[in-house]
């Protein structure tokens, strides 16, 4: 067994994992007022109205797919009648539609970001390697999803090298020889990856950890307009005493 590959399967996870939980108590704790989009909506709303839907459905999408390719043993859906085959074509179907959408959001809303002035100006370096490492994950998302399919290059079951290395680092016992068996391609999608959550914190990505779940399932607020119903009594005049 390699060092680097004990470095790179074996511990870097793990740092990946201390800085994304660390950096988001600690940005939480100091930050509170920043943990935000920072939304810019005012100064361009066209664009904004095509690229956010895109790029945070399709988002919505990739991770379903990530956590069920991941999480979910090769076994199990075997178990239910599930070929490999029929696995990898929805997969093929469903990731590449989610990515090419994630792809066009993101590539809109940075175009809106480098076009429109104010939005520009508002725009940090944090903001700016954010969106390269995004872009990069991306991509080399949709690269693994056409090489797993055999699509471009020989297929690849993902499900037997990458998956088992990702459910052992979180039992504590990482799978080095099963990710360092995997090819190039998915070995440069989880480092990007890990790049991606290591730095998540300190992005406006951080928004994702404080969404509004709550907001789906609150009681209705009803709204009454002043002219609604018939008055009680004609409006006083503004001179007029309370008791008359």
């Amino acid at each position: 067994m390699k060092t680097l590959d004990i470095l790179l399967w074996g511990v870097l996870p793990y740092v990946t994992v201390v800085i994304l939980v660390g950096g988001s108590v600690w940005r939480y704790r100091y930050d509170q007022f920043g943990w935000t989009t920072r939304s810019s909506e005012l100064y361009e709303s066209r664009l904004l109205r095509i690229g956010s839907p895109l790029f945070h459905f399709g988002i919505l999408v990739v991770v379903i797919g990530h956590v069920i390719g991941l999480v979910i043993p090769e076994s199990w859906t075997s178990a239910i009648g599930l070929s490999e085959t029929a696995y990898h074509v929805q997969a093929l179907l469903l990731g590449g539609i989610a990515g090419i959408a994630t792809l066009a959001g993101a590539a809109i809303l940075i175009y809106r970001r480098r076009t429109t002035g104010p939005v520009f100006m508002a725009t940090t370096r944090n903001d700016k390697t954010m969106y390269v490492v995004l872009v990069a994950a991306i991509v080399a998302g949709l690269a693994t999803t056409l090489l797993g399919a055999g699509v471009v290059g020989e297929e690849h079951n993902y499900r037997e090298t990458v998956s088992p290395w990702f459910r052992s680092v979180f039992a504590l016992q990482p799978d080095i020889d099963a990710m360092s068996a995997a090819p190039l391609s998915f070995q440069v999608h989880a480092l990007i990856g890990m790049l991606l959550f290591a730095i998540w914190p300190f992005t406006r990505l951080v928004h994702a950890f404080a969404a509004p779940v709550g907001y789906l399932f609150r009681p209705y607020i009803v709204y009454r307009s002043r002219s609604a119903g018939v008055p009680s009594r004609e409006p006083r005049r503004g001179w007029e005493s309370p008791g008359s």
